[in-house]
């Protein structure tokens, strides 16, 4: 019998859609029970009385920015915030990087910018932009997850976003490579405003009407049924785009969509003048538009809920919320943010986790996300009602820059195993530098 490396028992484990007790025993990185008695000479690690056990999480909408904006983010800083938030595997979108990840050499690049600075386990999305349309078969053979693609312009130069022919090109393109079409689904044709708008959240929020989103789902969906390209929508502000949503689901197509932290825990009523630190795009919306938000996490139309962590340096969040730069930088608290408004609500923790777990890791193509033997050896131990107050000089994120300063968050990643080897402890990274691609090795002429 093969001996285990380590034991993790706890008396409550999210094993098979509901909570267990469990002993997982790991042997070379992977799960290789679930029960049983530990054997003797075994390390064995019994979770507190106050602590859950949890698959790693899985977090498919990231920006790294490294190489070429290294100064916003990076794979050092990203990967530890991750870590530090129970995330054990992320996707890096392939912006705000530079060059942008849109053709192998530039995939090549973000590979060799990750070297010995991993601390969790990253992927890559490949883009689809103007000019490499026709050819997106050699980055979907080098491994990339799947196609980013913008329907509005993208606020960087260097990726260029898709009219509605191009739009359907690129499906009909990741149709036949059997891929996905990742979009940022807002109507250019409905955006008002290019420029200053001033420190008044509400002018910077009308500026981007939820009809936008409205119309460019639309136009993915029928562009969908002409191609029968699989599709997902990234960060769903508007519920009222739900019931489009909903039927496309209902009529077979293969449509998924997300949404994220602040769209659930964050109101519109709430944003204070002049905080560009709560900017991004599509933008925030009201208590009402949160309500039915919630109703999709509940009734299954969500399918992924992720940090579209988005940061910049603090001199790009200025005062105007026109000029500011439009994304938040959520990654190392995502989990917490959204358990602390489901708590208040009265939502169970288990409601959430399919959405950080397998339905990410299912986006992305990625068999995740649950405690199962054969599975790579993720663990997070997590304490659901232990608080603390974020203090943003303190998180891993590169720029103290976070509409969640001082906030007081339910909910505590405190250790956490990558490939059955722990790389947080008591609350801190503890093994920088572990993490691995996921990316497969390519032979290129």
């Amino acid at each position: 019998m093969t001996v285990p490396d380590i034991v993790v028992r706890a008396a409550r484990a999210w094993v098979g859609g509901a909570w267990h007790p469990a002993q997982v025993a790991v042997t070379d990185g992977r799960i290789t029970a679930l029960d049983g008695p530990a054997p003797d000479g075994v390390t064995v690690v019994e979770l507190a009385p106050d602590e859950v056990l949890l698959p790693g999480l899985v977090d498919s909408h990231v920006h790294v920015n490294e190489p070429g904006r290294t100064a916003w983010e990076g794979f050092a800083s990203a990967t530890r915030a991750a870590a530090v938030g129970g995330v054990t595997t992320l996707v890096d979108m392939p912006l705000n990087s530079i060059p942008p990840t849109t053709t192998v050499r530039a995939l090549d690049a973000k590979r060799a910018a990750t070297a010995r600075k991993l601390t969790v386990d990253v992927a890559f999305w490949g883009g689809a932009v103007p000019e490499n349309l026709g050819s997106l078969r050699p980055l979907h053979d080098a491994g990339v997850r799947g196609f980013k693609a913008f329907l509005t312009p993208s606020g960087v130069d260097e990726f260029g976003h898709l009219d509605p022919a191009q739009l359907e090109a690129a499906l009909a393109e990741v149709a036949v490579l059997g891929s996905v079409l990742v979009v940022h689904a807002e109507d250019p044709a409905d955006l008002r405003g290019d420029g200053a708008l001033g420190e008044r959240y509400a002018d910077f929020l009308a500026s981007r009407p939820a009809v936008s989103e409205r119309h460019a789902i639309g136009r993915v969906i029928d562009a969908m049924r002409r191609t029968g390209a699989r599709a997902h929508v990234l960060h769903l502000s508007d519920a009222g785009s739900l019931d489009l949503v909903r039927s496309a689901k209902a009529e077979g197509l293969p449509l998924t969509v997300e949404t994220c932290p602040h769209y659930l825990a964050l109101r519109a009523e709430d944003v204070p003048a002049a905080a560009t630190q709560f900017k991004c795009c599509p933008p925030i919306r009201d208590a009402d538009n949160q309500d039915l938000l919630w109703e999709a996490v509940l009734d299954g139309t969500i399918n992924a809920i992720v940090s579209d962590h988005s940061p910049s340096t603090e001199d790009l969040k200025n005062a105007d919320f026109g000029l500011s730069w439009g994304g938040i930088a959520g990654l190392q608290l995502g989990l917490s943010v959204v358990w602390t408004e489901a708590r208040r609500r009265g939502i169970a923790l288990e409601r959430l986790l399919p959405l950080f777990t397998t339905g990410p890791a299912s986006v992305a193509g990625l068999d995740l996300g649950e405690l199962t033997v054969g599975a790579p050896a993720h663990l997070v131990a997590f304490a659901p009602d232990e608080e603390r107050v974020v203090d943003v000089h303190a998180l891993e994120h590169r720029n103290p820059v976070s509409p969640y300063d001082g906030a007081t968050l339910a909910g505590a990643v405190r250790t956490v195993w990558l490939h059955g080897s722990p790389i947080v402890q008591a609350g801190a990274v503890t093994a920088p530098g572990t993490g691995r691609v996921l990316l497969p090795e390519v032979a290129r002429a």
